[in-house]
């Protein structure tokens, strides 16, 4: 079984890191492991403290569902089948993009989670994160 460590959540966080910075957006960064536990997290220079929750739960989120939080938006819209969806799980599932699913080997063994940009921001800061794997 491949689990996700420290050093992966490193080499990760260092990906998403290096692509907010190349975008000029600073940003907050969380991985978590295949139980959504929270291995590690940076939140960079300027970026928003409001949104350390918000990149931990997306992290979380992508996790729990093995889904890009991206993905949720569309059927959790009003008269859609999983309208309310982030309501659940106490609150902590979100529904936006910047929340993708960590996979080595064809397994999801964690998940990413950045917050504190626009969403097209915060999206291609987790790819890069995620393609650093």
């Amino acid at each position: 079984m491949s689990m996700l460590k420290l050093a992966d959540a490193r080499k990760v966080i260092a990906a998403a890191e290096a692509r907010a910075n190349e975008i000029g957006q600073p940003e907050n960064i969380a991985v978590v492991d295949a139980g959504g536990n929270l291995i590690a997290h940076v939140r960079m220079d300027g970026a928003w403290f409001g949104s350390v929750d918000v990149s931990i739960n997306k992290a979380w989120t992508a996790r729990a569902f093995d889904i890009q939080t991206k993905d949720l938006a569309t059927n959790t819209q009003p008269g859609q089948q999983f309208f309310g969806f982030n309501t659940t799980n106490q609150g902590r599932v979100v529904i936006f993009a910047g929340g993708i699913p960590l996979v080595r080997d064809g397994k999801v063994i964690g998940g990413i989670g950045v917050s504190g940009g626009m969403g097209e921001q915060d999206q291609t800061v987790a790819e890069a994160g995620a393609g650093a794997l």
